[in-house]
């Protein structure tokens, strides 16, 4: 019996084995209701969102979470090798609302408990449906259920190009791939007949160390960059090193010349001094199934809609759309802007958008067969990267996410212009002064939500010490040392100091007795005007400033330390406090219309 049939008959659909029971109010799965169930009162599996702090079971407790023994499991086993698998006896926890899912009152002696807030409500990954994943198999915990979920997800094993963690300590970067793959039933129409599935719709989704925020930034498919060298892993466990190109469309980092998806997280870090941790992908079936498993999702025109090359027709205003129409809402290309793919990019963010509110809403969070739904259909659709290949660790990962509100994810598209090199522009390249702003600000962890105004006001002491005036190139005096992980990293910052910044009283003191997490510059009070000037060139955050007691003698130098948040020589260390002007942003808990 395979993974996907796992605990339950082939005639029963899970989604349907949901009962609300009148003594307890809450809903029990039952997957078998002939398999000899005991006559006291079972326990039961909600079909909730609530995930309490210290009390969510993402290990195996998630496995068959019922308190009953191993050897009472033993023997079910011998007694019914061949037949269904009965689902374990569950907790009862309460629903999402904190109610009890009936109408009837609280049993007499019982008081009745005050609703808590649901911290899994926000568990969503904006994906699509991985946030129902986490509350049917995090919280139903029922066995079958969850070995169903699990068997439906597809692994690759990318090697070095993404983290072995799960989650991290610091921000996190997860590459969301939508392939223009079209195999499937009804797909024949989209995408490149015979295709391995390209790079067609690319996220890289930045979620700070905080977790107060998020920015998802979108790669236009038609971006002219280099494609660096990538290792391929095989299926007989062989590799195979996949050549880099130079000027070659992004898309192509994926699909051409045997590229998986590690290529294309090596080709966002190559051009954004990101690493991606992880990947998510999904192809054209994924967009049909998790729109109509949700029930549609909301959307709005500024106009009236007939492309007759997608049969999409959208009346003005709002409407729902879901199957085939979402894909040909996020495949057009003729009924937006200028028909370009970076138009196409803006309705794209705003259905994402869309969707999260929908899986948020109290509507799918408190029905159970939409839950399951919408498990099924996103962990069906999902391909990820081997690190979050099992359904514990897809779970935790995406609680982690969830921790950001969703007013505090932003939108936007990376900073292009028009291919100087082509004489009628048809792609693109990096704005290289605003696209280089924005991955600072990124690679320094930087909110483009006011979240953190409070934090910054906190820390105004801090940064008055960058303000006042600087001293000339020629006489700053700084010793570098490296405490980060980038081997000869000193050494590289000394010749960038040396020769592009002017700072010739620069020296390389190799390695620090110790790794550190934050580039630090140590200096005397009569020094300061030299480290406002070094702080400049290097983009040095007010935090990175150690001001010491004692005033510096004679031919005394600065102290550099570089940490793990140095990504190389002339990569300012932090970005601006603001995005680069004229970037439109859009936030995930607004609507708008397309235009």
């Amino acid at each position: 019996m395979d993974a996907h049939s796992r605990g339950r008959a082939d005639d029963i659909d899970p989604a349907d084995q949901w009962v609300l029971n009148p003594n307890t109010g809450n809903y029990e799965l039952r997957l078998d209701h002939s398999a000899g169930e005991s006559s006291s009162p079972s326990r039961t599996a909600t079909a909730e969102g609530t995930g309490r702090r210290g009390g969510s079971r993402t290990g195996s407790s998630r496995e068959g979470s019922g308190r009953r023994g191993s050897g009472s499991r033993e023997r079910e086993r011998e007694e019914a090798p061949d037949g269904p698998r009965q689902v374990p006896g569950q907790r009862s926890r309460r629903s999402s609302q904190g109610g009890r899912g009936a109408a009837e009152p609280p049993s007499a002696g019982r008081r009745k408990r005050k609703p808590q807030k649901s911290r899994k409500k926000k568990a969503l990954l904006w994906t699509g449906g991985v946030m129902a994943f986490v509350v049917v198999a995090g919280s139903a915990g029922a066995y079958a259920l969850y070995q169903k979920l699990n068997g439906n997800i597809d692994a690759i094993d990318v090697g070095d190009a993404g983290s072995k963690n799960v989650v991290t300590d610091g921000p996190m970067n997860i590459l969301i791939i939508g392939t223009d793959k079209r195999t499937g039933k009804g797909n024949e129409g989209y995408g490149d007949k015979g295709s391995e599935g390209h790079a067609d719709t690319t996220i890289l989704f930045h979620v700070s160390e905080d977790r107060t925020n998020a920015t998802a930034m979108s790669i236009p498919r038609d971006l002219k960059t280099e494609i660096p060298e990538c290792e391929t892993k095989n299926e007989d466990g062989t590799t195979t090193v996949v050549p880099g190109t130079p000027n070659e469309r992004f898309n192509t980092s994926l699909g051409q010349n045997g590229r998986d998806p590690g290529c294309t997280m090596r080709t966002v870090e190559n051009i954004t001094g990101l690493k991606p941790d992880h990947f998510m992908m999904v192809d054209f079936n994924a967009v049909k199934s998790l729109t109509s498993a949700v029930g549609g999702v909301k959307v709005c025109m500024a106009k009236p809609i007939d492309d007759p090359k997608s049969h999409l027709k959208l009346p003005q205003g709002e409407s729902k759309v879901q199957g085939e129409q979402a894909l040909a809402l996020l495949r057009t290309r003729d009924s937006f802007g200028n028909r370009s793919d970076l138009d196409r990019i803006k309705v794209q963010q705003q259905f994402l958008g869309s969707m999260i509110r929908e899986m948020k809403s109290s509507d799918t969070l408190t029905n159970p067969k939409k839950l399951y739904k919408l498990a099924d259909a996103a962990t069906d659709a999902l391909t990820v990267d081997k690190a979050i290949g099992d359904a514990r660790k897809l779970v935790t990962l995406a609680e982690e996410i969830g921790k950001v509100d969703t007013k505090n994810i932003s939108f936007l598209t990376m900073p292009v212009i028009d291919n100087p090199a082509e004489p009628k522009p048809i792609t693109v390249v990096v704005d290289p002064v605003k696209g280089e702003q924005l991955f600072a600000m990124m690679r320094s962890d930087t909110s483009l939500t006011e979240v953190k105004q409070k934090e910054k006001a906190a820390k105004g002491k801090q940064a008055a010490l960058l303000k006042g005036p600087k001293a000339e190139a020629a006489d700053v005096r700084v010793d570098v040392l490296n405490g980060g992980e980038i081997p000869g990293a000193a050494g590289s910052t000394v010749t960038w100091l040396q020769n592009e910044q002017g700072v010739l009283k620069s020296t390389n003191k190799a390695n620090a007795p110790e790794k550190i997490k934050k580039t630090t510059l140590e200096y005397a009070p009569n020094q300061a005007d030299q480290a406002r000037a070094l702080a400049e060139m290097m983009g040095l955050p007010a935090t990175a400033m150690k001001k010491g007691t004692a005033d510096a003698e004679g031919l005394e130098a600065m102290v550099l330390t570089l940490g793990a948040d140095f990504k190389g020589a002339g990569q300012l260390i932090t970005g601006p406090a603001k995005p680069p002007k004229d970037i439109e942003k859009a936030s995930a808990d607004k609507a708008v219309c397309a235009q």
